[in-house]
This record gives C-alpha cells, structure tokens and sequence, in this order.
C-alpha cells in the first residue's frame, strides 16, 4: 500500500436509473457533502441538482459506442484529489458493483491508500422490471436471476450465452441482459439454441425516466422488435416467464412513459 497518507476520501456514488426519487437518503447525503462529484454520462442534471452548491461537478461519460474519459485518467483523478483534501463523489448511473467498474475503482484506490466507501443504487435491470409491472423472481415463474453484459471486454471472450440459457430453461431463471441491444442479433441466435422462441422477452430503454420507451415480445422475434421499434441504449434486455404478466405477452409496439 502506499504510504501517502489520504487527508481526503472517496466514495462511489450509485445514482439509480435516472429518476432522482429512487436515489437514497445516504447518496443524497453524499452528494451534499462532496466538494468534487465525477460524474458518468448517463447521470442527469436532476440528480446533479441535489449536490453542494460549493462542488465542483467534472464530467467523466463513459458510454459505450460514444468517446469515453480513459478509466486510468478516472482513478488519478480521485486520488490526486482526494490527496489534496476533496470530499470526492464519483457518481455513477444504477450501481456501482453492477457492471459499473466499482471494484476496479476500489482496488486502485484502497491501493493508494485512499479511504473509499460505496452507496449502493437501485440497478436499471430492477427498474426496468419493476416499470412494466412485473417482478425479477416469482415462485410460479423464476427460482433466480442473472445479470450479465451483453458487452463484454474489448478483447476478451463474451458470456456463454447457450449455457446460459440451458440453466435459464432448466432452474427457470430470470435474464437480465445490460448493454446488449448492439449485439442482439448474435445473443438472441444463441439464447435459442436452447430457449423456445415463444419465451417473454423484454427491451426497456431509459428504465424510469419520462422518456422511458419499452416493448414486450418473444425472444424470437427480439432483434426485429428491437429494429423496428428503433430501441436504442441505454437499453435493458429481460428475457423469461415473469414477462407472461405484460399484457399476456402479445407483442407490443413500444411504448413511451408519460412524464
């Protein structure tokens, strides 16, 4: 560990899927008493809003397809604050141990010697769900859920998509797919090698907020309804039997959330 002493400190920030009400008490409390908020792309001004008059708000997108602030350049940045005294928020869309690099961020800091804490936030793969009326588990329907990306590492391999579904189909488990709606056509090919194309499907954009647009089908005809209905990120994929309680499962054009 290094041995400079942090007189600041860190702390990872969940925002939730967009709508400031979701947030809690303790990021709130957060935001207030930061002096520097790092702010991802994808977190609105409504909940930038809720941070100390007195910080200094530095946007850091990172969103895929779109030109991102470098991680590395990220994480120097809070330390070297941090080390001058800042009450440093890094502020991140849904939470930040869901597939939000939080525990990259937390290792390099805790290795720098850095304090950090982390404020949970309610992930968009449970607002997405909870928009349309349905639920992530059910006992008649899912025993369990999955999140996976559907974006995997530049370089490295991608999830085992048929042993995913293989253990969906078998367990009746819930999927969850983030960042996966680039990539549909290949993920969906590969969910029917062992899931039956009448399986519910889902595809939430922008879960919670006013402009939340959404459509509900089958996992055979995922990526047409996803290019028809020109659904684009920041999306949600949900593919699984909790979807019969939509609608009976027709398929739906998508929908647009009044403000």
């Amino acid at each position: 560990m290094n041995d400079t002493t942090a007189t600041g400190a860190v702390t990872l920030v969940g925002a939730g899927p967009g709508d400031p009400e979701l947030l809690t008490l303790k990021a709130v409390r957060a935001l207030q008493a930061a002096t520097l908020v790092l702010a991802d792309d994808l977190v609105g001004d409504e909940v930038l809003a809720l941070a100390s008059p007195r910080a200094r708000i530095v946007h850091v997108g990172k969103r895929g397809g779109c030109r991102s602030t470098p991680q590395a350049f990220i994480e120097k940045l809070m330390i070297s604050a941090a080390r001058e005294g800042e009450q440093v928020v890094r502020l991140k869309g849904g939470d930040p141990f869901v597939f939000g690099r939080g525990g990259e961020e937390v290792e390099r800091l805790r290795a720098a010697g850095v304090p950090v804490a982390v404020v949970n936030g309610i992930t968009a793969g449970l607002a997405a769900v909870t928009s349309l009326g349905v639920p992530l588990t059910h006992r008649e329907h899912a025993q369990g859920v999955v999140f996976v990306t559907g974006h995997p590492r530049r370089g490295g391999e991608g999830p085992d998509w048929h042993s995913l579904a293989q253990a969906a189909r078998q367990s009746r488990l819930t999927l969850v797919i983030y960042m996966g709606v680039r990539g549909v056509a290949a993920i969906q090919q590969q969910l029917l090698a062992a899931l039956p194309a009448e399986t519910p499907a889902a595809v939430v954009q922008r879960a919670s907020l006013p402009g939340q647009r959404h459509a509900v089908t089958t996992l055979g005809e995922l990526a047409a309804t996803i290019e028809r209905e020109q659904l684009a990120s920041p999306s949600v994929i949900v593919v699984g039997d909790v979807l019969r309680g939509v609608a009976a499962v027709r398929a739906q054009p998508a929908r647009t959330r009044a403000g």
